[in-house]
């Protein structure tokens, strides 16, 4: 059923407020489409990449329920191989290019593993769910038995929450010859529940590996599992199976248009997103991925009157969890809380599987979150939790209540749970801050380094870094960079997290009267976010506008007090010395 008529009246005129730049959403990201080789269509053979090995993808354990303290963290592996070779797969003719091949003729790494092109086998990081959240292992500590799917039972086997767990050296199952579900809803399952669904499809590839909807598929999930669990190194190996997909059907081939659409909104070519989506529906209007995603590139590209087109559309054609939560973000965008509440009160009603009432429990959460209403958040958070105890942005909305509630001993235990299996510049920062609020002044430090890590490798597998890089390194590295960062970012598209970032890097840099023309942009009157408030308060009181300055900073900290551990902090600083002055 539409969820349109929860809205109650017309919204307020764009722009609106978005989510804060510190935000953990369950919503699909993007980024730039670039795709390796899309292999022999006729099957596998010495010419093509053993696609199919059983293993975890990258060779590494996927196991929510590892021990976080008992092996190294995706990131350190990462710099680790950083350190070795050239970043990512510049060796082997870059990040889409073919992997190494093996004396025998194979390619050592393998689409279906998620090892090849971009990195050496057994290596990094593995998958979580939701705007979410992955799981990372020592490389070799365990392997995902190939799951038996018969025809159209993955989607059921992906919210049902079995997961199978075995040793490296155990042969998987005889797949069957179905073939799975090709819009299997990958953005919002429990974490075993993804690594489940893809051993499935790894057999089951293994047996059909004509299916092009199979590899459309496979490569959707191969999408979900780098952007949930902070691991780009997936996403050459993503654009692989879908070029398998589009090899083995040219035409008419909307889930590979469409999970081409998902892969380019996770590296950030929103632009490449939108004309995926929109493809993708030419040949199937009724796509749910791929409505989502025009949806998630309208926004991304602050094209807001036209993504919020995009949501009633899709909610008159795919009513659904997946177009629920985007047309509540866009209501949010617009200023329209209330709204956004509403449907998503109204989504989470709906909510049959644990992984579905996990997703939407943590949007509601999250909006929660951002308005400063942390007893209604929590309580949201644990309804999350209780239908998925391993979903990461309900973890890391919990610790991040927790930090803004003084309570920094059990935020800090918390967030070190989540970067040790979502190490993204967000979830770094946040674990820095916390740190630096228990003085913890080298632990910070090295939080921050490691964004440039992260970076390094998401640029190495065609990732768009420049407004993670730039919000991270304006506060906590190297400011020049940032806003040479911000720059560019603001060139390819001109949103409200652009503006505010750019406007921000300005700030730092020591460009306040250039940085005020972007805040009316970022932070417009009835501005509901926290972060841009606070952001703007600081370049008007360093402008000199003092009256103006005093209003932004206590708007801020009247939308949410506890935002962030250090930008808070300084607000009240910076508001106390204004009061005074």
């Amino acid at each position: 059923m539409s969820l349109r008529r929860a809205r109650a009246g017309a919204a307020p005129p764009l722009p609106g407020n978005p989510a804060p730049s510190g935000r953990i959403g369950p919503r699909l990201a993007g980024r730039a489409t670039r795709h390796g080789e899309a292999g022999t269509p006729g099957g596998l053979d010495a010419a093509t990449p053993a696609v199919l090995d059983p293993v975890v993808p990258g060779g590494h354990d996927d196991d929510p329920a590892s021990a976080p303290g008992s092996r190294p963290s995706i990131l350190a592996r990462a710099g680790a191989r950083l350190a070795h070779r050239s970043v990512g797969s510049r060796e082997a003719g870059g990040p889409a290019g073919p992997g190494p091949k093996t004396s025998g003729g194979h390619a050592e790494t393998a689409l279906a593993d998620g090892s090849g092109g971009s990195r050496e086998t057994g290596a990094s990081a593995g998958p979580g769910a939701g705007p979410r959240a992955a799981g990372a292992g020592a490389a070799g500590a365990g392997r995902v038995r190939g799951v038996l799917l018969p025809a159209g039972a993955l989607a059921l086997v992906l919210t049902a929450g079995a997961l199978a767990f075995g040793q490296a050296d155990e042969a998987p199952p005889t797949a069957p010859t179905a073939a799975p579900a090709a819009d299997a809803p990958f953005d919002r399952i429990a974490t075993g529940d993804l690594a489940h669904g893809v051993a499935g499809l790894q057999a089951h590839l293994r047996a059909q590996p004509k299916d092009a909807r199979g590899w459309a598929t496979l490569g959707t999930a191969y999408v979900e599992q780098a952007r949930t669990g902070g691991d780009p190194t997936r996403y050459p190996q993503a654009g692989k199976a879908l070029d398998r997909s589009l090899a083995l059907q040219p035409q008419d081939n909307d889930a590979a248009l469409a999970g081409r659409a998902a892969l380019a909104a996770a590296r950030h070519d929103f632009h490449g997103a939108l004309r995926d989506a929109e493809a993708a529906l030419k040949v199937n209007p009724f796509s749910e991925r791929a409505l989502a995603s025009r949806i998630d590139a309208l926004v991304e590209l602050g094209n807001y009157p036209k993504a919020l087109a995009a949501a009633e559309e899709a909610d008159g054609r795919r009513p659904g969890i997946p177009v629920f939560t985007r047309y509540a973000y866009v209501l949010e965008l617009r200023g329209d809380i209330a709204g956004a509440r509403r449907v998503l009160g109204r989504a989470l009603d709906s909510a049959v599987s644990p992984g579905d009432t996990a997703y939407v429990a943590t949007a509601l959460g999250q909006l929660e979150w951002t308005q400063g209403a942390y007893a209604p958040a929590l309580r949201r958070f644990a309804t999350a939790l209780a239908a998925d105890p391993a979903y990461l942005p309900a973890l890391e909305g919990r610790a991040r209540i927790q930090a803004a509630q003084g309570d920094t001993k059990t935020a800090e235990r918390g967030l070190e749970d989540v970067v040790e299996r979502l190490p993204l510049p967000g979830q770094l920062v946040a674990l820095g801050e916390v740190y630096e609020a228990r003085g913890r002044t080298a632990e910070a430090r090295a939080q921050y380094e490691l964004i440039g890590t992260w970076t390094e490798l998401a640029r190495a597998n065609g990732v768009d870094t420049d407004l993670d890089t730039a919000l991270a390194l304006a506060d906590h590295g190297d400011r020049p960079e940032a806003l040479r960062a911000a720059r560019a970012e603001w060139k390819q598209r001109q949103t409200v997290h652009t503006a505010d970032a750019l406007a921000w890097a300005l700030q730092v840099n020591g460009r306040s009267t250039e940085a005020l023309s972007y805040v009316g942009k970022s932070a417009p009157p009835g501005c509901r976010n926290a972060v841009f408030l606070y952001h703007r308060g600081m370049i008007e009181r360093a402008a000199g506008k003092t009256a103006a300055a005093r209003t932004s900073l206590a708007a801020a900290l009247k939308v949410n007090p506890g935002f962030s551990p250090t930008g808070s902090r300084a607000a009240r600083a910076a508001l106390k010395a204004l009061e005074a002055s």
